[in-house]
């Protein structure tokens, strides 16, 4: 059986943690890159958006890029997590302006060794809207590629509405796995989100759940 909560229910465990200092980015950042050395990746391409979960794909490029694994770093939105990009850049991670034309750099095809890591958007704003600007733009230059990468979503698929699962439009990026955090979402359980989830993975970043009614059981 596997509980699914709602985005506020997530946010009401996380802030006593937050408020007394648990450095919930790390252990979640620590959890995801645990989750894509198990895909034996050659390469990493972070796509990432201006909320926390860009931070954590920056954060788990740190730990990958000290493995000695090329990391590509693609910024999607307005901002991005300063802290992060700086580490990950000084960790040996490369930030580049466009998707590359051939992921793998040879035949134009991508290789089974590129994994991409979809850090745009989270469960907080944009979630079950469509993706817009670069996001749209990355998302539908990657489904237009002849062989797609392995996706690896943080905490949940880019644009999947995180209470219901339900996504705007077509343009979305499925995943191969979803590593989540604190709690399985509900979206990743029903509706679209359930499709594009691909397998979840669940990192325990410490939030207390008791008493707590999930918004649905699978």
């Amino acid at each position: 059986m596997t509980a699914g909560y709602s985005a506020d229910q997530v946010r009401a465990a996380e802030a006593p943690l937050l408020t007394s200092g648990v450095p919930l980015m790390a252990r979640a950042a620590a959890g995801l890159a645990a989750a894509i050395r198990e895909v034996r990746p050659e390469r990493v391409l972070l796509l990432v958006g201006s909320g926390d979960n860009g931070g954590d794909a920056l954060f788990a490029g740190v730990e990958l890029a000290n493995d000695g694994i090329p990391v590509q770093i693609l910024r999607t939105g307005d901002r991005v997590h300063e802290a992060g990009l700086a580490r990950a850049l000084e960790s040996g991670a490369v930030e580049i302006e466009t998707l590359p034309d051939r992921l793998d750099g040879v035949d134009g095809t991508v290789a089974d060794d590129t994994v991409v890591v979809d850090g745009m958007l989270g469960i907080g704003a944009g979630a079950g809207t469509p993706l817009r600007g670069r996001s749209r733009a990355v998302v539908r230059a990657i489904l237009a590629l002849p062989q797609r990468p392995r996706v690896v979503a943080v905490d949940i698929p880019s644009g999947v509405n995180p209470d219901d699962g339900s996504v705007a439009d077509a343009v979305q990026l499925p995943a191969d796995l979803t590593v989540t955090f604190g709690a399985v979402k509900a979206g990743l359980l029903r509706g679209r989100g359930a499709e594009l989830a691909g397998h979840i993975r669940l990192i325990e970043i410490g939030l207390d759940l008791t008493g707590v009614t999930p918004l649905i059981e699978t």
